[in-house]
């Protein structure tokens, strides 16, 4: 993990709720993998004690003069309306690359990515390394409404199958990511998923991934102090195999990205000490 006080090359609205910094990263953007995260901290205000986590947008490490990496974010309280009254120029303190990223596949070829949301946010960069890597990038959207769905002309250009899903009809399909995978995953001849999202869609996607035999990776989305490991308040119950019990690690450090089989869903139900919550706030 590198920590700098880095400058926003530039700041831009996408859509009507989610905003766009890129920030001149050199040293982050050369290392960073899809699946990671940066922690910033928002402007100076005693009222901001902890950082923020952002999932990692886009890298640029060819940029004109310097490595850039960018984060997407909706306004969820205080600090997300703090970074989003920069400007280009404007000093941020960040940290990164930090977390377990998604693995790219060596032999399976036909990759379908699901988002929920803002959720979508690391599927984007993965997107990317997957059609470097020479694989097949299928995309699924899904969320509430049209303008809560993240870039979807950027997701047609780089999917070779694109699909929006809205609980109220107001783009693409009526309803949600589930509703239309059975008929994708036969079309695409999808051989690995890789989903983010709220936990409701990650538990949904991963048992249709098992219904179909496709191994599934998710990106977990948890309250963090601090990002490193020691807090341990971003905890994630998983199934320890060796000892048949479910065990609580950390998503910073053991995450963001897990083998959804892993990921002990109904302990979210039974246990209200665990919380998931978007990524920033």
């Amino acid at each position: 993990m590198i920590q700098q006080v880095a400058q926003i090359l530039s700041y831009k609205k996408l859509r009507d709720d989610y905003y766009l910094l890129t920030i001149v990263a050199p040293e982050i953007a050369e290392t960073a993998k899809p699946g990671q995260f940066v922690n910033i901290r928002p402007p100076a205000d005693r009222q901001f004690i902890l950082r923020r986590p952002f999932s990692i947008y886009k890298v640029n490490r060819r940029g004109e003069w310097a490595a850039t990496i960018e984060v997407v974010f909706d306004i969820r309280g205080g600090g997300t309306a703090a970074l989003a009254s920069l400007r280009a120029h404007d000093m941020i303190d960040i940290v990164g690359p930090i977390g377990r990223p998604f693995a790219i596949p060596k032999t399976r070829k036909s990759c379908l990515l699901v988002g929920g949301g803002i959720g979508a946010v690391p599927l984007f960069y993965l997107a990317e390394e997957l059609k470097g890597a020479g694989k097949r990038v299928d995309v699924l959207w899904g969320a509430q409404t049209a303008h809560k769905l993240l870039n979807p002309i950027d997701a047609k250009r780089f999917g070779a199958q694109a699909v929006f899903t809205t609980e109220d009809g107001s783009e693409g399909v009526k309803g949600r990511v589930t509703d239309v995978m059975d008929e994708l995953l036969a079309k695409c001849g999808t051989e690995v998923i890789y989903a983010c999202g709220p936990n409701s869609m990650l538990e949904a996607v991963t048992r249709m991934g098992q219904k179909h035999r496709i191994p599934v990776q998710v990106a977990m989305e948890a309250l963090m102090g601090c990002g490193y490991g020691i807090c341990m308040t971003c905890v994630q119950p998983v199934w320890n195999r060796a000892r048949d019990q479910i065990v609580h690690v950390r998503t910073c450090v053991d995450g963001p990205v897990f083998n959804g089989a892993r990921i002990a869903w109904d302990a979210f139900a039974s246990d209200p000490g665990i919380r998931a919550a978007p990524v920033g706030n």
